[in-house]
């Protein structure tokens, strides 16, 4: 078993690594301002204060239409990105089924965004690019639109819905809340929700696919994950008299979910396999094969299933003292005891993999077997 503990050396004179809590904290704000300023997004009004804009990633465009509602400082501001219907269509329909959705829904305050997906495939939502033009979306909207990166929400529509099924479990550690609404699963599983607030909505008679059975049988599945491991905070709300639209009863979800904010430091994580994976989640980065299940409790972390692939922790003061010595426990293993120390270099390794303030990672450690 190797350790690599991320810090920095004697670097232009800077002899001393270590950093306090409020040094790193001050290092955090002062990063996140520096790489803040160097990004830019362009935005042009279209039409009753809507503002069509771009979002470009993995050699990619995605088209986006937002709008700001209410007045919320900047730094406190929601994000509620809404995914639109259609896929495996025509161009002018899934066009037709964005202009919908920009409209559909109006949150009390924060940013409403609906974008266009690149593609007109069947799973125009959860192409692997759709990823990283979402961190994309985001990072940007922190960075330059006053959006709180705790309040930041995804729902989607029919096939909107499938992608909300899909994306949510594997980027859960983006969002505080979740609302999938007429869609299917399709190959989705559940495991990556323990943190993220979900919700369900169906129509009882929107049997296409058996959406309406498959949707039940989520509510079953959540279920069984919130008794067997606690966690997963879930509702499933199926309207018996209705079909594929569901006449906006599903707009209850809006300001449910502005009432959530996200873990951004949970003591339990779970990461789910699926398709695709980032190389971070929570505080957990790697390739892991298998689902990997880690907890924290006082100074100790208990990590089980990450195999024989390397893993790296992301840590902070929000998840445990850092001024204290730290228990790692890999499958049952003691494979760390000491401390770890808050260094630049780990603020700046963190920035750089992801322009997330308040997932700034002060402290790293990587297991290598």
């Amino acid at each position: 078993m190797k350790i690599l503990i991320c810090c920095v050396g004697a670097f232009f004179g800077v002899v001393r690594a270590e950093l306090s809590k409020e040094a790193a904290s001050k290092i955090v704000a002062e990063t996140f301002e520096g790489m803040a300023a160097n990004r830019e997004l362009k935005m042009r009004e279209v039409k009753g204060g809507f503002q069509y804009f771009e979002i470009k990633a993995a050699k990619k465009t995605m088209k986006c239409v937002g709008k700001l509602y209410g007045e919320v400082e900047p730094g406190k501001r929601a994000l509620y990105i809404s995914m639109h219907g259609g896929g495996g269509a025509p161009t002018r329909v899934n066009d037709q089924q964005w202009n919908n959705q920009i409209q559909l829904y109006v949150p009390k305050e924060g940013w409403y965004v609906a974008p266009r997906a690149p593609s007109d495939t069947w799973n125009l939502w959860h192409e692997w690019h759709i990823d990283e033009l979402f961190s994309k979306l985001i990072e940007d909207m922190v960075a330059l639109k006053g959006v709180d990166p705790n309040r930041v929400y995804l729902m989607g529509y029919s096939a909107g819905g499938d992608g909300v099924y899909q994306l949510a479990p594997r980027l859960a550690d983006r969002f505080g809340a979740a609302t999938m609404m007429a869609g299917h699963p399709n190959d989705a599983t559940a495991d990556g929700l323990c943190n993220l607030p979900f919700r369900i909505y169906m129509g009882g008679k929107d049997s296409a696919y058996k959406r309406n059975e498959v949707a039940a049988q989520w509510g079953e599945k959540l279920a069984k994950l919130q008794k067997e491991r606690g966690c997963y905070e879930h509702k499933v709300t199926i309207y018996p008299e209705m079909g594929h639209w569901m006449k906006k009863k599903d707009a209850e979800a809006v300001p449910w979910m502005a009432t959530k904010t996200r873990k951004a430091w949970p003591q339990k994580v779970i990461w789910g396999k699926s398709g695709k994976r980032s190389e971070r989640f929570y505080w957990l980065g790697g390739k892991p094969k298998d689902v990997v299940i880690a907890s924290v409790k006082g100074q100790e972390i208990t990590i089980k299933g990450a195999g024989e692939t390397p893993l790296t922790l992301y840590l902070n003061d929000q998840l445990l003292n850092l001024d204290e010595s730290v228990k790692v426990f890999l499958d049952g293993k003691e494979v760390y005891n000491g401390k770890v120390l808050r260094t630049q270099k780990a603020i700046q390794q963190s920035f750089k993999q992801r322009l997330d303030p308040a997932m700034a990672a002060t402290a790293i450690i990587s297991f290598k077997k």
